[in-house]
């Protein structure tokens, strides 16, 4: 099981990579400000582009509880 992630402009096509070869994909401002060249980005924003292309290419988003039995963690 691994995540893949890119840096910068490439983090949003890494979305549609990760899954193709077996991965999962994490998303965020620490890794990418900017939701398209010129506009910054919250991270829901870019949570929700990165679902929008897992969505298109009918890859299952698994929510936070999904995601926890998945990883076999327990809530505190």
């Amino acid at each position: 099981m691994f995540s893949a992630f890119a840096i910068g402009r490439m983090q949003l096509p890494y979305v549609a990579l990760a899954p193709i070869v077996g991965g999962n994909v994490r998303v965020g401002l620490e890794d990418n400000i900017w939701l398209e060249r010129g506009v910054k980005a919250t991270n829901g924003q870019l949570v929700e582009r990165a679902v929008a292309i897992l969505e298109s290419m009918n890859v299952r988003v698994l929510g936070p509880e999904e995601t926890r039995q998945k990883l076999g963690l327990t809530a505190r």
